[in-house]
């Protein structure tokens, strides 16, 4: 479809995002703080050009709109590439298809994120509440308001940062730039723009709401983890005990009967069943905090 050259930065940006509409929100995200960032800074360089003549001359050389989306749709295509796993050769059906879990690093660094939640969400936890409630405190006097400005700056960073660590740990495409603070509106206008933003006040939603959660998942992961080694390892715990290592009745490991010869081989299997159900729940638990995380800290793709 022909459409008119951009005159201004905004037709340029808008342009551009409807070039990468039905793309991935993270992706949409990182290509207009890009493009805003660069023709931001060509503007500025030319202060005797006007911005239509600036932005006709930039496109010979950063590209029309619909060059750079599909610029970034190529390079996308090719990280996602580079990074995928490895598809090992399973079968998909049956006990291959269950046991194969163990042979996606996904499971394991979804569930290294569950055993991690517990830490991050309490952090994240303390700093919400203590800015909120520092930035409440401090309103009536002067210092409040820049107080609580440089705290939802904060968060953003916070925001970015917690999406590298999902990316690295859940394989889900997150920012990799954070939304350009729109320099010519002027602060005022910034600041209110970002007051009006939802993600400001999701991104805040999203950091109380990981304590909670990450308490479900790190007790989750510890309690099934631990239960599903120690059936694992119950012959060892039993030889232990016929050796004379470890005195089972004395420290009250596990009932009499579970080192019953008859007993160990179910208790194996039991605990090889109980873990590989925690690492497609630890997956499952990686693809569904993604797409919530998603939802509340990457800015809408329409305006």
């Amino acid at each position: 479809m022909n459409r008119s050259a951009p005159r201004s930065l905004d037709q340029y940006l808008q342009q551009l995002r409807e070039e990468l509409a039905g793309e991935d929100a993270a992706l949409i995200q990182d290509a207009l703080y890009d493009a805003e960032e660069y023709l931001r800074a060509e503007i500025a360089a030319h202060p005797d050009k006007s911005e239509s003549d600036v932005l006709e001359l930039i496109a010979s050389t950063y590209g029309a709109p619909d060059e750079v989306a599909g610029a970034y749709r190529d390079t996308e295509a090719k990280v996602k590439a580079a990074l995928k796993t490895p598809v090992r050769s399973t079968h998909r059906t049956g006990a291959g298809g269950f046991f194969g879990v163990f042979l996606d690093s996904r499971a394991y660094t979804s569930l290294f994120f569950m055993l991690l939640s517990l830490a991050t969400g309490i952090i994240y936890f303390v700093f919400a509440v203590t800015g909120l409630s520092l930035s409440a405190g401090l309103a009536v006097l002067i210092i409040g308001i820049p107080f609580f400005l440089m705290f939802m700056g904060l968060t953003r960073v916070v925001a970015l940062a917690e999406g590298r660590l999902l990316e690295a740990m859940t394989g889900e495409r997150m920012p990799r730039r954070p939304v350009h603070p729109s320099a010519v509106q002027g602060f005022w206008a910034r600041v209110g723009g970002m007051l009006k933003d939802r993600r400001t006040w999701s991104t805040l939603v999203y950091l109380v709401l990981m304590l909670p959660l990450g308490i479900v998942y790190f007790v989750t992961a510890v309690t099934v983890l631990s239960l599903s080694l120690g059936l694992i390892f119950s012959p060892l715990v039993e030889l232990s005990d016929r050796v004379g290592w470890l005195d089972r009745d004395q420290v009250h490991l596990s009932p009499a009967w579970m080192g019953s010869l008859w007993a160990l081989p179910l208790e194996v299997l039991a605990g090889v069943l109980l873990l590989t159900l925690l690492m497609h729940l630890a997956r499952g638990v990686g693809r569904v905090h993604a797409m919530y995380a998603k939802a509340l800290l990457v800015a809408p793709t329409s305006k």
